[in-house]
């Protein structure tokens, strides 16, 4: 199983896409996990290591992890959310610079 986490600063966003995946994927091939946006109400629009890092966990049981990600600090998250992550999950974490959208739903 090869499962995904999409990253993006827009909360709205990352779940517009994880409901369009949704329509098109087998659950037992591939599931999802969202890390987006940050838990502040009057600038929520950002990205947080620490969303990743439980995102990626929750994922923890697959063969493999794609992370798709939106903007260039989204990227930078990532990477400190696979620091922080045990060494044998991180080594299953491939990060993908494909947009965001269209990657996703290939």
């Amino acid at each position: 199983m090869i499962n995904i986490v999409i990253v993006s600063h827009s909360k709205h966003l990352a779940e517009g896409i994880e409901a369009l995946a949704n329509q098109m994927l087998n659950p037992t091939h591939c599931r999802l996990a969202i890390a987006a946006g940050v838990d502040d109400e009057a600038h929520p629009i950002g990205t947080d290591a620490i969303k990743i890092m439980t995102a990626i966990e929750s994922l923890a049981d697959a063969d493999a992890i794609i992370v798709m990600m939106d903007l260039g600090s989204a990227i930078l998250s990532t990477e400190t959310a696979i620091e922080l992550l045990d060494t044998e999950l991180a080594q299953k974490v491939t990060l993908c610079s494909a947009p965001l959208v269209e990657g996703t739903l290939a």
